[in-house]
């Protein structure tokens, strides 16, 4: 790296190119414009000529790697679940209703370990919801 080109400018040129291509790949914007746009902000034609046909090459790898990324939730890593059927409590005044415990382990960075406990018929109603989010989703992909 010569002399007069310091960390800090380097770090911040990798960073706007960083912004500039993965906006560009999000809005699936084509390199012709996306090469007009860098001109009209002052970047020479043979520069944006150049870094638009390396965009073009990868944009569709680039896309792809977005999306993975994107709306990244923690996964699941195991469902482990009884159910409680009371028959007498002090404490409840319903009883006969069966309750249904979920214990949800987390996969990734913080495994964590999420509690639910739902009644029946709650259950049933996440059941259906789950089962219809995973349809639409087969669709999407």
């Amino acid at each position: 790296m010569p002399s007069w080109v310091k960390s800090g400018d380097v770090k911040a040129t990798i960073a706007v190119l960083d912004f500039i291509f993965s906006s560009a790949a999000k809005h699936n914007v084509d390199g012709e414009s996306l090469s007009s746009e860098l001109q009209q902000l002052g970047l020479p034609k043979e520069h944006a000529t150049g870094l638009c046909r390396s965009y073009e090459e990868k944009q569709s790898s680039l896309q792809e790697s977005l999306r993975a990324c994107s709306l990244r939730l923690s996964q699941l890593d195991s469902v482990s679940w009884r159910v409680d059927y009371t028959l007498s409590s002090s404490e409840l005044r319903d009883v006969g209703e069966p309750l249904v415990h979920l214990l949800l382990r987390l996969r990734g960075g913080t495994a964590a370990a999420v509690p639910v406990a739902v009644s029946a018929d709650k259950f049933r109603v996440l059941l259906a919801e789950l089962k219809q989010a995973q349809a639409l989703m087969q669709t999407l992909l």
